[in-house]
């Protein structure tokens, strides 16, 4: 654990397969470990680390078929990591913030509803409102795993320290969490709040009565699109 690299000769594909098990268990840091190889003796190596790349070779498709993502040459290793890997982290974090977000969202507004309906289960949205939300929110993730690029890929493979990002944990952390949590419940209470106030003077929503022009549906239809 504390050479630059070590060069193994001659070894088995289970002996493979402990090395990297001991730099995973072995070291106070817990690394992220990557294993590369292109052939059946090394599925083990590359099933124990925790991201395995297959080199697409003439030893047959085993490491690729076992493997987590597979290149056609080595040299591609460098553009996986630096490009792709980095890309991909950046996306998958903000994709994670988003959709806890949103539920958090949905879930505080229920929740403040559910103190002004005496607990009694009383739904705010109608049903395929509310099995809709996912649906209509689900397009900005594909959005971002098309076209989100912070910097180019020329950057990208100029620029190595960019690559820290994700070995540091910049982009997802319990900071970033906790703040999203934060801005989330304040969002649920603005929105359900202000609509609710907007509406109180609202007879016609409130208290019932003959010729009313809204009902609570309406009302969780509004809260819903503002929520949208």
């Amino acid at each position: 654990c504390t050479c630059r690299s070590v060069l193994a000769c001659r070894v088995s594909p289970k002996q493979k397969q402990m090395i990297v098990r001991m730099v995973i268990r072995g070291s106070k840091t817990k690394p992220t470990t990557l294993a590369i190889g292109d052939g059946a003796n090394d599925v083990g190596m590359i099933q124990e680390a925790q991201i395995g790349v297959g080199i697409r070779g003439k030893e047959g498709r085993q490491a690729v078929n076992n493997s987590d993502f597979a290149i056609a040459q080595f040299r591609f290793l460098k553009r996986l990591m630096m490009v792709h890997g980095r890309w991909n982290y950046r996306r998958m974090a903000k994709v994670i913030v988003y959709f806890f977000h949103k539920n958090i969202v949905i879930t505080a507004v229920i929740f403040f509803f559910t103190t002004n309906c005496a607990y009694s289960g009383q739904s705010l949205f109608e049903d395929y409102l509310y099995a809709g939300y996912n649906f209509f929110l689900g397009v900005p993730p594909f959005c971002l795993g098309f076209f989100d690029k912070d910097i180019s890929e020329k950057a990208a493979m100029t620029y190595f320290p960019c690559y820290a990002v994700g070995r540091e944990k910049k982009d997802l952390n319990v900071r970033i969490m906790s703040w999203m949590m934060v801005h989330a419940l304040i969002e649920g209470s603005a929105i359900y709040f202000l609509c609710k106030a907007a509406y109180m003077g609202s007879e016609s929503i409130w208290q019932g009565g003959t010729g009313d022009t809204a009902d609570l549906q309406v009302f969780g239809t509004i809260v819903f699109s503002v929520m949208i």
